[in-house]
């Protein structure tokens, strides 16, 4: 799961010791982590490739400036994609598995979750993953403009006591972040199983003049995109009998926004309903 935002001082994770990553103080004080950081004692196995492999993968954050794409990856990468919060890595190496010319960043705070992708790396011979084991607002800061072409926030913590929300990762200032890194035209992909926090989600895409819902039926968010692997988290939705939604979002153009054609991104969805597309939210569904 996706780590969540607040405030103070955090205590993080990165290269064979799992220790603090390269970041400047000043950013790091506006940052916390809320969460386990550490489960089980790692396995021999698991020890050995964050020992010897993670080293070689992880983003290192510079000093000054921003990540340095043209070496970040071993060769020059069609796109790069992010995700925040990869989990175990299920669907991280599945989708770079699938697209091998993609260079894909993946955020995970949770040292088993950066262990055991490891071991999906090294089996399936992946090249074009980089790790950062640490909090994802600390990448993002220091990512260039305009360099990612898609992220992903699948199935974060939804902190659903009122005075947790806060902590939630996808807000309005995180979407005005990624909006600074991705492309024109970029995607963002959310998931989750609270209904409440889907209405929270909503409600702070569909009135962020950078991003426009792209829903046009039910489907569209009852179900996940096709070219989607599954993770784990939906499996275990499932399995307990709730039904999981999935948000996705186009990052609108640059020139779009500043000329202030910023129409309301639910239109679309409304015009389904008007041509007989049915669009009916979930039950209990409102958008906060």
């Amino acid at each position: 799961m996706a780590a969540s935002p607040g405030r103070g001082l955090t205590s993080s994770t990165n290269c064979a010791a799992l220790s603090d990553p390269l970041v400047s103080e000043a950013l790091r004080q506006q940052a916390r982590l809320y969460g386990r950081k550490r489960g089980r004692p790692l396995r021999v196995g698991r020890q050995r490739l964050v020992d010897e492999l993670l080293p070689r993968l992880v983003v290192d954050l510079p000093a000054a400036g921003q990540v340095d794409f043209a070496t970040l990856f071993a060769r020059p990468r069609r796109s790069v994609w992010l995700e925040i919060g990869f989990g175990a890595g299920e669907h991280l190496a599945a989708s770079a598995e699938a697209r091998r010319e993609t260079g894909f960043i993946g955020c995970e705070a949770f040292a088993n979750g950066v262990a055991k992708i490891l071991g999906e790396i090294e089996r399936r011979e992946l090249d074009n993953i980089r790790l950062f084991a640490d909090d994802a607002r600390l990448l993002i800061a220091a990512l260039p403009p305009a360099s990612i072409d898609r992220v992903f926030i699948l199935f974060p913590d939804p902190w659903p006591k009122a005075r947790h929300k806060k902590r939630r990762i996808v807000s309005t200032e995180t979407l005005g972040q990624l909006a600074q890194i991705t492309t024109d035209e970029a995607e963002l992909r959310l998931a989750t199983d609270d209904v409440g926090y889907f209405s929270w989600m909503l409600g702070r895409v569909t009135t962020h003049p950078a991003w426009q819902w792209l829903a046009r039926r039910p489907a569209d968010w009852r179900q996940r995109p096709a070219d989607q692997p599954p993770t784990r988290y939906e499996e275990k939705a499932r399995a307990a009998g709730r039904a999981p939604f999935f948000l996705r979002a186009r990052r609108r153009p640059r020139s779009e926004v500043s000329a202030g054609l910023q129409a309301n991104a639910c239109d679309g969805a409304k015009e389904g309903v008007a041509e007989g597309g049915g669009f009916e939210p979930p039950t209990g569904f409102e958008v906060l």
